[in-house]
């Protein structure tokens, strides 16, 4: 690919009580332009990554907005990308496709959500709507739910008890939030004991059996953004170039209980990684540092799995012999991850790539992994119906 990063922006996360839709949208596309040292004039396409802005917002047609960036962007295409959590990486992957066409030569992408204006059932209610309504949604199953199911087929699958899997997820939310505590703009600066993170309690209750509050990902506000042009552009601009050498894209059926695709792993994506890896002609074994989709405990499990880091149904090894921790064979997650930096939806896909730009330039956003040349993101929108990975590398 010839397709180089040459702005990022990424806000804080959390609940921003004096930050609307529009101020964020507007700060981190301006943010991401003055980093890239480019105006108006030079943005060729704008795209937008917003899921939950009608429920969320009372906002619709949020891509014009994007105008507001800058007064010189009047009048270039604007366009609203939604493919639920996995929404931000599919607006880089139409950027990059844009460019690659060769009808624009450099693209801004901004991912942005405000969901905290909703108390907990709106914001449950508006998520179940990236469900397969009729059949999940429309008869209870909140996303909570639905990766529950993958928690209980992966039990029954590989014969673990529910000990065993309560003490294997508490383990990787203990290192989201270690991570997180180094991360100025994470959600939640808050670390977790083991013992509490296993165990059911009234701070901890069972939100969908078996996974419990400190499985699940948070309600967040936030915004991050990107500037890409050709590589060659790139190189002549900066001293410093991450290079985005793959991207892929699987769909996968919609529903995870009508039982079309497997409740024991998440095959989508480890198609999409495989075909990342194989694009950009490396393999796991080459990858530095990565950010993956942690909206729950049991998918950071799954994707350990999903990656090759273990073979099937072993995945626990990965987090207990500190393949994924900071400092192991490939950290996962060295933000926090959606689970402690938070998870704006139309946000994350955007935040990944930003995240891993940041540490492949070595200016990292919180922990740094050392001397790291290449790095991954894994993005999932819905249960697992769609699946966006990309390979990014520093050349230069």
């Amino acid at each position: 690919m010839s397709v180089s990063i040459i702005g990022t922006a990424h806000s804080k996360m959390g609940k921003l009580v004096d930050e609307t839709l529009y101020s964020l949208l507007v700060n981190a596309g301006r943010e991401a332009m003055k980093d890239a040292k480019v105006t108006g004039k030079d943005i060729d396409a704008v795209y937008v990554s917003n899921y939950g802005g009608p429920s969320f917002n009372k906002q619709s047609h949020l891509a014009p907005y994007a105008l507001e960036i800058d007064p010189d962007l009047r009048f270039t295409p604007c366009t609203r990308v939604e493919n639920a959590c996995a929404g931000g990486s599919n607006a880089v992957k139409e950027a990059i496709y844009a460019i690659e066409s060769g009808r624009a030569e450099t693209v801004l992408v901004v991912g942005v959500e405000k969901m905290t204006t909703l108390k907990t059932a709106g914001v449950t209610e508006t998520l179940a709507l990236a469900s397969y309504y009729p059949e999940e949604g429309a008869k209870g199953y909140t996303f909570p739910g639905l990766y529950a199911e993958y928690a209980k087929g992966y039990m029954r699958r590989y014969g673990y008890t529910t000990e065993e899997l309560y003490d294997t997820l508490a383990h990787i939310t203990v290192k989201a939030h270690k991570n997180a505590m180094s991360n100025p703009l994470a959600q939640m600066h808050v670390e977790f004991e083991h013992e509490f993170a296993k165990t059911i309690s009234d701070k901890n209750p069972l939100i969908a059996d078996p996974l419990k509050l400190s499985d699940c990902s948070l309600v967040s506000d936030g915004a991050a953004a990107l500037v890409l042009t050709k590589t060659d552009i790139a190189k002549a601009k900066k001293d410093k170039v991450v290079e985005i050498s793959s991207i892929a894209h699987v769909t996968d059926y919609l529903s995870i209980v009508e039982g079309k695709r497997a409740n024991y792993e998440l095959t989508g994506a480890k198609l999409a990684v495989k075909k990342a890896l194989e694009d950009a002609k490396v393999t796991i074994n080459d990858i530095n540092v990565a950010e993956v989709h942690d909206c729950f405990t049991i998918t950071e499990l799954l994707i350990y799995e999903a990656l090759g880091l273990t073979e099937p149904g072993r995945g626990r090894e990965a987090i207990l012999n500190g393949t994924v921790h900071v400092g192991g064979k490939l950290p996962i997650n060295a933000s926090g991850g959606l689970k402690a930096k938070g998870h704006p939806i139309g946000a994350t896909g955007v935040s990944m790539f930003v995240l891993i730009a940041k540490q492949l330039l070595g200016e990292a956003i919180g922990l740094q992994i050392q001397n790291a040349e290449k790095g991954l993101v894994l993005n999932i929108g819905g249960s697992g119906g769609t699946n966006i990975s990309s390979v990014l590398t520093r050349i230069k």
